[in-house]
């Protein structure tokens, strides 16, 4: 089945592409979703109308991201932590803590777009990445330092 995309689907297309799936992903996942609509003549004619505002409303949402991105790669988190011995962490720093130190900042980041491969459990500087959209991904620095009791 050909359908037309109307956002952004990972690893299938950008808004406006005509891409050939599956009738089942079609029927049971991007057009109940709204992510895509059906490619007929009708469709293909006012598609091509949208494309434009929908490429302008991709590039003012890149831009946007863009910008977030500058300021989360500028920024410098400072998380003190309980230590047990040497350099180990009493607990572990999580992507959720960063999530809630980035808020204290100011900025709303859910905790799947903090791309964290494992717990923090040492002390030290770290860039933890962060995907604010599919193409777009800033990397944060965080200072794990000791808390001052």
């Amino acid at each position: 089945m050909e359908v037309i995309l109307r956002t952004h689907v990972p690893k299938l297309g950008k808004p406006g592409d005509v891409v050939r799936v599956k009738d089942g992903y079609a029927r049971n996942y991007l057009l109940p979703k709204g992510l895509a609509i059906p490619a007929n003549r009708k469709n293909l004619a006012a598609m091509e109308r949208e494309r434009q505002i929908i490429l302008a409303k991709a590039e003012r949402e890149r831009k946007k991201h863009m910008s977030l991105a500058e300021k989360l790669e500028s920024l410098t988190l400072t998380l003190p932590q309980r230590v047990i011995e040497e350099d180990r962490l009493y607990g572990s720093v999580s992507a959720q803590d960063i999530v809630n130190a980035l808020a204290e900042q100011g900025l709303e980041i859910s905790r799947k777009q903090v791309l964290l491969e494992a717990p923090i459990k040492t002390l030290g500087e770290y860039e933890v990445p962060i995907r604010i959209s599919p193409e777009v991904t800033a990397r944060v620095k965080i200072n794990v330092v000791p808390l001052e009791e």
